[in-house]
């Protein structure tokens, strides 16, 4: 068995498409538009084969619309992690993402059980770790 794909409601589908696409190498399809309901995603898909569909519906709250503070760990959702192969590249990765005006949430830094990771705010305040 293998989880088949992940999703992920957003207020801005097409800028969370373009921010796993443009640091994180993904492969979007066509949109996904249902005009009965509104409902609109894409199936982005990754190098190894994972799947992320992002996904918006007019009457899905959003919190970033709500003014909640989203780098505030909750319950449900905690983050998504990716595997970029080396501690130079969670490093390049981290600084380039800083250097287009994402937040740092933590690290980089080797974590206590040996992780070296850091953790960014993408998209409406998402949380995307970086790993080796």
């Amino acid at each position: 068995m293998r989880i088949e794909h992940v999703a992920l409601y957003v207020e801005d589908l097409v800028a969370a498409r373009d921010f796993f696409v443009r640091y994180f190498g993904a492969t979007a399809n066509d949109e996904y538009h249902n005009q009965r309901t509104g409902f609109r995603s894409y199936f982005l898909t990754f190098e190894d084969g994972a799947r992320l569909e992002v996904m918006t519906k007019p009457e899905v709250g959003g919190r970033a619309s709500e003014g909640v503070d989203l780098s505030v760990e909750r319950m449900g959702f905690a983050h998504l992690a990716f595997s970029v192969g080396s501690a130079e590249e969670v490093d390049a990765l981290t600084e380039r993402l800083v250097a287009d005006g994402y937040a740092v949430l933590s690290g980089p830094r080797t974590t206590g059980d040996g992780y070296y990771e850091s953790c960014v705010a993408g998209p409406e305040g998402n949380r995307i770790e970086i790993t080796v």
